[in-house]
């Protein structure tokens, strides 16, 4: 693990009850960090279960940023991350959904997490434009806005787990496969409606 760096599997998951304020801070967050990280944030979007309107979630946003060169992204964002409370983590590659035979470095990013600083705690993942974990990232989100009767039983799923493991990353784990699923549910939504990200 890089010298700073920390990881996300070091405490046992809380999920919560959804929170209304969520949006409010997810938007915020994505405004500050765009500033932040100007110009080579190309996009910045609140994602994951505290961007999906009653989704019970981890009280942690999650945040991702979309750059044209990894590499780049990854010599340059430490000061400006550093200065608001995030530290840099060893994880360099998203999970590839089951079933999908694609290049594992195509789905490559770069990620900090902010925990017990001055603002709300974060997971900031950085991936290239254009890659197959940004577009599923969105994908997801937008999946669960435009489908509220399949989020009741997701967060429940994530609720039972939390209570169920005692480390994040074995949730993160067990959890892969039924992202995996919604996915293959939300490919076709987008696929019929024209989705794009």
């Amino acid at each position: 693990m890089p010298v700073n760096a920390v990881s996300a599997s070091d405490s046992a998951p809380v999920v919560v009850d959804h929170d209304p304020t969520w949006k409010s801070t997810g938007l915020a967050l994505a405004d500050e960090l765009r500033v932040l990280l100007a110009p080579r944030a190309l996009r910045v979007e609140h994602i994951g279960s505290t961007a999906v309107p009653g989704m019970a979630a981890k009280p942690i946003f999650d945040l991702q940023v979309s750059v044209a060169d990894l590499a780049q992204a990854e010599r340059l964002f430490g000061g400006p991350l550093a200065g608001q409370g995030f530290q840099g983590t060893p994880y360099q590659r998203d999970h590839v959904p089951a079933g999908l035979d694609d290049d594992p470095a195509r789905w490559a990013k770069r990620m900090w997490l902010r925990r017990g600083q001055a603002g709300p705690d974060a997971n900031l993942h950085v991936r290239l434009a254009g890659s197959p974990n940004e577009r599923l990232a969105l994908l997801f989100r937008d999946w669960f806005r435009a489908h509220p009767e399949a989020v009741p039983s997701y967060a429940r799923f994530k609720s039972v787990l939390a209570e169920t493991v005692t480390d994040v990353g074995v949730y993160s784990d067990v959890k892969d496969p039924v992202v995996d699923l919604v996915v293959t549910v939300a490919e076709r939504w987008a696929a019929d409606t024209g989705w794009t990200v």
